[in-house]
């Protein structure tokens, strides 16, 4: 079976609900809070796991509570974390406000995830025995960089979430097989505001690009060519948090199921996974938080029948 290698952040969600962001220097009362397990590595991690795949986390978290709760979650989702390391530092979190309208603005303290600047021996056997390696940018670069050098020598499938936005290596991008930012980190990375561009743009080289669009559903590049506009599925949404991880981990769990190691993905096998990332997505955005959001394989299959 495909295993799917996450490397990247986890950390514990603090969650407010409001009517409204405040005014710079204005206090406003809140209508609800609550912790959730997050961070966008564990998000696409648990993501992928719901939905059938084999999942082996790689990061790191803190001696602490949060870090206990974390380790706790991904034993329950049945992911493999022997390579998640307990840091001298504590667990990361993530500060969010979701508004009415289901919107969100998110304040990271990465902690213990700002210790990963390099990986250790079993973590790049963990990278080379798998089949797929997710990341994003939640981890210092020079881990990401150790993990593609790795996953390129071995054949592995690699896919970069490029959020936040951070300086790169030069060709870095380039070096990877699927990236999937949404509309305002694709122009920041391409330097094009039309999204059909930027992915055009972020595709060239033999790279898959998926620039997710929130509501208007993705575009989907390949190569410096564009294939098409795939559309949302409209809902009436809850909370947003996570709904780009939730689309990544599905996409790629989608991808695990017939792939075979060392070969191409093709446009329609591609097309499948968007298809099924973007109903699994669309399911999320109507519950509240990040990984209390993700959808089962049964719910997602359901829809699409």
């Amino acid at each position: 079976m495909n295993t799917i290698a996450v490397l990247g952040s986890a950390n514990m969600d603090l969650v407010v609900r409001q009517s409204r962001l405040p005014l710079a220097g204005e206090t406003i009362f809140g209508a609800d809070f609550s912790t959730v397990p997050g961070g966008k590595g564990l998000n696409q991690a648990v993501a992928a796991a719901r939905l059938g795949a084999t999942v082996n986390f790689l990061g790191a978290v803190g001696a602490d509570s949060y870090g206990t709760q974390l380790r706790a979650l991904l034993a329950e989702e049945g992911i493999r974390s022997t390579e998640l390391a307990t840091a001298d530092a504590a667990t990361g979190t993530a500060h969010i406000s979701v508004v009415d309208s289901g919107e969100n603005s998110i304040v990271v303290v990465s902690g213990a995830n700002a210790t990963v600047t390099y990986l250790t021996v079993q973590q790049l056997e963990a990278v080379a025995e798998s089949s797929f390696l997710v990341m994003q940018c939640e981890l210092p670069t020079s881990a990401l960089v150790e993990g593609i050098a790795a996953a390129r020598a071995a054949g592995v499938f690699t896919v970069l979430t490029p959020a936040p936005v951070v300086p790169l290596p030069e060709d870095f991008l380039a070096s990877v097989d699927l990236v999937v930012p949404n509309q305002l980190e694709a122009a920041q990375l391409s330097g094009e505001s039309d999204p059909v561009r930027a992915a055009e743009v972020l595709s060239k080289g033999g790279t898959w690009a998926i620039v997710t669009l929130g509501s208007e559903g993705s575009v989907v590049a390949f190569d410096g060519e564009a294939l098409g506009l795939a559309p949302a599925r409209p809902v009436a949404a809850v909370d947003t948090t996570a709904a780009g991880d939730t689309f990544v981990g599905a996409l790629v769990a989608r991808l695990a199921v017939d792939f075979v190691r060392g070969s191409a993905v093709t446009a329609d096998a591609m097309i499948e996974a968007v298809r099924f990332a973007t109903v699994a997505s669309s399911v999320s955005v109507t519950r509240a938080g990040a990984t209390s959001s993700m959808p089962t394989l049964d719910e997602v299959e359901t829809i699409l029948v």
